[in-house]
């Protein structure tokens, strides 16, 4: 009797002082992940849209009403906060995707995008610096982005090349034949020189165009020379492509695969570039994307992680070893955070996700499995 009521001392003493420390532990969720290796970083927030690992080894956070977060992977302490005044919060739209240049430690820049009001609703594309614990605006390196209540994108992306390019995805922008107009902004992936000038091996002269004809692209990431996507789909059909360039993605008379025989014919006449996964007769709102490789988590090493937010999960799509085909996939967390949105991955193997419900009950997740 004695060694039970030890026991249950002992498990009061360890309830009372974790309720007293900043780390905690999520319960155990119906897939059965280890409590131990969950945990909340910080909750009370408001519609994160980006969540990037810096290049300062802290979490930097894009807030769709315009707030822009540094915070402390430890403990959740945001170290530093500013809100862009210029952003216009309507529907999907506000402050979307960020990305740190490379040489981010030692000059401050980094790049935004967010939508705006001029006579219309447009979307941007500006660098900013960040010094003594400020941001200002640098260069607005791409304005008058057809914007709406959905369907803006937009995600970014700074390759590792030895002369680093910016890509950067729109949304359709709820105008479908856009995003087959080459000669239109909406439904594409724009690619850049870092200081916005076009690159002079992009398809078209002068133009940003690298790929065309998506719909709605919330999640981007480069994997041994290999950029992916993932796309939304109408009603059916969510997507993750490769992303090439010149290449045609059939949006919006393709939906997913070519299979049905007016795609066929479409996909023949034009270069049509097929996914290589799609979600088939359904949507589960596909968003942020990461890959992982880590020792950490060794069931996930070679993987793309992809959030959703209609399915309010993880998913885990195995790769090939070349890196072109998804082998597998499993589910993780179905349901128990709400609608997620992004994901990033620390160089130690730790896997951050931040939730998209609103109301300022959003939270900011740690899953580092032992």
């Amino acid at each position: 009797m004695r060694k039970y009521t030890h026991l249950l001392i002992a498990i009061i003493v360890f309830s009372y002082s974790c309720s007293q420390c900043s780390k905690k532990v999520e319960p155990v969720g119906s897939d059965g992940w280890p409590a131990d290796s969950v945990r909340l970083v910080k909750s009370s927030l408001n519609y994160p849209w980006e969540i990037l690992w810096g290049k300062d080894d802290h979490i930097w956070m894009t807030e769709r009403g315009g707030k822009i977060s540094k915070i402390d992977p430890k403990n959740g302490t945001v170290v530093f906060s500013a809100s862009i005044a210029e952003v216009v919060s309507n529907g999907e739209g506000g402050l979307l995707g960020m990305v740190q240049h490379p040489n981010f430690l030692t000059n401050g820049l980094f790049y935004v995008v967010y939508n705006y009001n001029s006579g219309s609703y447009l979307e941007k594309l500006v660098q900013y610096k960040f010094e003594n614990n400020s941001i200002q605006p640098i260069t607005t390196l791409l304005q008058n982005i057809p914007a709406s209540s959905i369907h803006n994108g937009s995600r970014l992306w700074i390759n590792t090349d030895a002369i680093p390019k910016l890509f950067m995805t729109t949304g359709d922008a709820a105008n479908q034949p856009n995003a087959q107009n080459v000669n239109s902004l909406s439904g594409k992936v724009l690619r850049f020189n870092l200081d916005g000038t076009i690159p002079a091996d992009n398809p078209i002269a002068g133009s940003a165009v690298w790929s065309f004809g998506h719909r709605n692209q919330q999640g981007l990431v480069m994997a041994n020379g290999i950029m992916y996507a993932s796309e939304h789909g109408p009603n059916i059909e969510d997507e993750v492509n490769i992303i090439e360039k010149n290449r045609n993605y059939g949006w919006p008379t393709v939906n997913g695969p070519c299979d049905s025989p007016a795609e066929i014919v479409f996909c023949g006449a034009n270069n049509v570039k097929e996914p290589i996964w799609s979600s088939g007769s359904s949507t589960i709102a596909v968003c942020g994307l990461d890959f992982y490789n880590h020792s950490r988590i060794p069931a996930w090493q070679n993987s793309l992680l992809m959030l959703t937010l209609k399915d309010a999960s993880l998913r885990q799509l195995k790769l090939s070893v070349d890196g072109l085909t998804v082998i597998s996939q499993q589910t993780y967390f179905k349901s128990r955070w709400g609608r997620l949105r992004d994901i990033c991955v620390s160089p130690a193997g730790r896997v951050y996700l931040c939730t998209s419900n609103g109301g300022n009950n959003d939270v900011l997740v740690e899953i580092s499995k032992p």
